[in-house]
């Protein structure tokens, strides 16, 4: 037997054994988490032989986490997704993001790599954290994870020469820091990024506007007065209340093969694309005792942005795979000619028969993503008298929660973080003084206040 001939039983148990191709243990776990079964999912996603990914495994349980309201459990765990990622991270920042790409275009198939995220799964575990570090009162941290979130965005643009329709969470939030420690100058700066991108500019615009007439930027504020009306007239006494949450569920990945037989063997490819999952809800809704109202805004679409990055990098996908798959049948070809030559047609044939079913189970595109991010983020903010008010937030099309009566001071904000999931909806309040709980029930004390802006009282939203 010749040595090709006399390699081709370790060579195929080689490819066998190397073909990493994801099989999605991920469905029932996701059901669980979409029905609220919160240990379940996070018992699931946690274990390696559902989620190879330390980078997934973090990002799916600090989700699931942000979501249950588990704040210090949640951070714990976007830090190991993005420790997992950190070099990456860093080789992405110093500009040689590309040089991943082209490192890893020979390998067997794009499941054996360890995945380290899509460019804006990246993006959004930064925000992700940006929003524990916001429940949790510590407002450094969110300045520090918004940053990294827009350096590894900007990255990401620069990459692909285009710029996408993302970040807008990411401002969105830093805004709001900012004028809550009275930084309006750099909360303005925010916003104006957000309108220049066009993300969120239902909330943003009357957010500038606002912030220009506060600012006294009389060469600016003509402009956003004629783009999205005239500042609003604010309570004298104002607090404000804030609704920021996630809707539904995000996209995810299938794969779409094309296959060829030829007189060689199976020539093939396989590329992921995403899939958007229906919502059933599509907003949120903030009455305040019955009355005052706010609707939130969608100010970033993830579906989009993962779409779009992704179709950003299938030439790349594509090229790797049409590579490996020319390699696998040059020596499928070579192989079987040889056994064909030594051992006779029939055993030429089998061999081509086995070449080409190696080539069919290791070329599989990688649908490994982060199953648990909503499909769009939403925000909106809504002024009110400060005093008591009774709180309900309801999503658009799906659950009503009542989230109870609170005191609010003068220049105050509360926050109310939701997420919808089907038609269920969770919410957590921070800040404001619970009145119809025990204090050991009530809400997070806000990170710190802001002054009101002057105005007359009358309810106003800024979404």
């Amino acid at each position: 037997m010749s040595a090709r001939l006399r390699l081709l039983p370790t060579l195929l148990a080689f490819l066998c054994a190397s073909c990493v191709s994801f099989v999605d243990h991920t469905p029932a776990a996701v059901a669980d988490f979409e029905a609220g079964r919160f240990d379940e999912a996070r018992t699931a996603l946690s274990n390696p032989k559902v989620i190879d990914s330390p980078f997934l495994r973090g990002a799916e349980r600090g989700t699931i986490d942000l979501v249950d309201g588990r704040w210090d459990d949640a951070q714990a765990s976007f830090d190991a997704a993005v420790e997992a990622v950190r070099e990456l991270e860093e080789r992405a920042v110093l500009g040689l993001a590309e040089l991943g790409e082209q490192a890893s275009s020979l390998v067997l198939n794009e499941g054996v790599k360890e995945y380290q995220g899509e460019g804006y799964e990246r993006v959004l575990v930064h925000t992700s954290l940006a929003l524990t570090y916001l429940a949790r009162g510590n407002l450094d941290g969110v300045y520090v994870e918004v940053r990294r979130a827009n350096k590894l965005l900007e990255t990401e643009e620069g990459l692909y020469s285009k710029k996408y329709a993302a970040g807008g969470f990411g401002h969105l939030i830093s805004a709001l820091c900012y004028e809550l420690q009275g930084r309006y100058d750099d909360a303005y700066i925010d916003y104006k990024r957000m309108v220049e991108k066009g993300v969120g500019t239902e909330l943003a615009g009357k957010a500038v506007t606002r912030l220009a007439a506060r600012l006294r930027r009389e060469d600016e504020l003509p402009q956003w007065t004629e783009k999205f009306g005239p500042p609003p007239e604010l309570p004298a006494d104002a607090a404000s209340i804030v609704v920021l949450g996630g809707v539904g569920l995000g996209p995810y990945k299938i794969e779409e093969t094309t296959q060829l037989m030829t007189g060689a063997g199976l020539a093939q490819f396989s590329i992921p694309r995403f899939v958007s999952r229906p919502a059933l809800t599509t907003a949120f809704d903030l009455s305040v005792d019955g009355g005052a109202s706010l609707r939130s805004t969608e100010v970033e679409s993830i579906d989009t942005v993962a779409i779009e990055n992704l179709s950003d990098r299938m030439a790349w996908l594509a090229g790797r795979s049409l590579l490996r798959g020319a390699m696998k049948l040059v020596a499928t070809h070579a192989i079987s000619e040889s056994v064909r030559r030594e051992h006779g047609e029939a055993a030429g044939v089998a061999a081509l028969l086995v070449g080409s079913l190696v080539t069919a189970a290791t070329e599989r595109a990688d649908t490994r993503c982060w199953r648990t991010l909503p499909s769009a983020w939403h925000g909106g903010r809504l002024w009110v008298s400060a005093g008591e008010h009774m709180l309900t937030l309801s999503a658009v099309g799906g659950e009503t929660v009542e989230l109870g009566r609170f005191q609010l001071q003068p220049g105050e904000t509360l926050f109310v973080i939701a997420r919808s999931l089907g038609s269920r909806l969770y919410a957590h309040v921070i800040g404001g003084a619970r009145l119809d709980a025990p204090p050991a029930a009530a809400s997070e004390p806000t990170p710190t206040s802001a002054e009101p802006s002057d105005g007359t009282p009358a309810p106003t939203t800024d979404s």
